[in-house]
């Protein structure tokens, strides 16, 4: 059995900060990180993160991706890789993952902030009652 592993990181400037886009293809289910460096990462910035901060990832979406035609001709290969990188930093497929990783932040968020809320309730509630049971004994 053989499992196929790609990574691929790309590094781009998106108007504001420097960042890098992780898509990872293992067995066949595409997933996404997004990393914010700040400034412009060196060459060794970039490598250390990826000696040392790779395992800290936080990946997501486990989506099929598109088979690529492999191609035998070596000037074949070489025009797909100048395709390729005239393509803009993020696929779709990644644009996409974000987007959902976004929501699922804001879902799980909402979902902590409403259980927070309800948790005071019920603190205040059991302090009014202690407050009470306290009164009617006369203390």
């Amino acid at each position: 059995m053989q499992i196929s592993v790609s990574s691929t990181l790309t590094v781009y400037h998106d108007g504001q900060f420097w960042v890098g886009l992780v898509e990872h293809v293992e067995d066949g289910k595409h997933s996404v990180a997004r990393i914010v460096f700040g400034v412009e990462p060196s060459n060794e910035e970039i490598l250390q993160f990826v000696v040392s901060g790779w395992e800290r990832l936080a990946f997501f979406g486990d989506k099929e991706p598109d088979k690529p035609k492999l191609a035998k001709n070596p000037k074949r290969r070489q025009r797909d890789a100048a395709k390729a990188l005239k393509q803009p930093a993020m696929s779709t497929k990644a644009q996409q993952a974000l987007a959902d990783q976004r929501e699922a932040a804001k879902r799980n968020t909402t979902h902590e902030r409403s259980q927070k809320r309800a948790d005071e309730a019920e603190a205040r509630f059991a302090r009014r009652a202690e407050k009470r049971k306290q009164k009617h004994r006369g203390h």
